[in-house]
């Protein structure tokens, strides 16, 4: 018998634009609590995790895992009909989540003060890997990055040998998981 999600989150609206793990985990964990999250994927091939690593079926058995609870729609973000269009779904959202590199939603005339002015009470969720300002800004961030820099990787690691994964996509899932706060608050 499979459990029925709760529905703490019912009602909200939550859009996702991102890819891999970061963004896309904060939104399978908000619509387990209920959310109805709208998944914004690039025409074509969508989110590279569909056919990242395992494959059941043609599928990657991470995207079955990540894309749970979600719907997706293919709009091109590069366009302006595209940007029109995330929009239009922004402005009827309570929450909005991104995982792209610093300055992407301002290059497509979507910065926060942009979007709040089309939706006051919207949140804004943006995951990246060294924030949004600072030194690091503009290097790309992946979860092994951030565990390299934190040192996990170095408490992985045997004498003499490379460091080692923990088994799972440590460093996104935390990122993500700040979100947590978000739950508490919107509930």
């Amino acid at each position: 018998m499979n459990p029925q999600p709760s529905a703490a989150l019912a009602g909200l609206r939550v859009i996702e634009m991102g890819q891999l793990i970061a963004g896309p985990f904060a939104g399978k964990t908000l619509g387990d609590f209920g959310a109805e999250v709208i998944k914004i994927e690039p025409p074509g091939s969508g989110d590279p995790l569909r056919g990242w690593r395992l494959l059941k079926a043609g599928t990657s058995v991470w995207w079955q895992v990540q894309s749970r609870n979600k719907r997706s729609v293919a709009i091109d973000l590069r366009q302006p009909e595209g940007q029109q269009l995330a929009r239009q779904l922004i402005a009827e959202a309570d929450v909005l989540i991104e995982n792209f590199r610093p300055g992407t939603l301002e290059g497509w005339d979507m910065a926060p003060e942009q979007l709040h002015a089309l939706n006051p009470g919207l949140v804004i969720l943006r995951v990246s890997g060294y924030g949004q300002s600072g030194p690091y800004r503009d290097l790309p961030g992946f979860g092994v990055v951030g565990e390299a820099m934190g040192g996990l990787r170095h408490l992985t690691a045997e004498p003499g040998r490379v460091p080692v994964r923990v088994g799972v996509s440590i460093g996104d899932t935390l990122a993500a998981l700040r979100e947590r706060g978000l739950i508490q608050s919107l509930t």
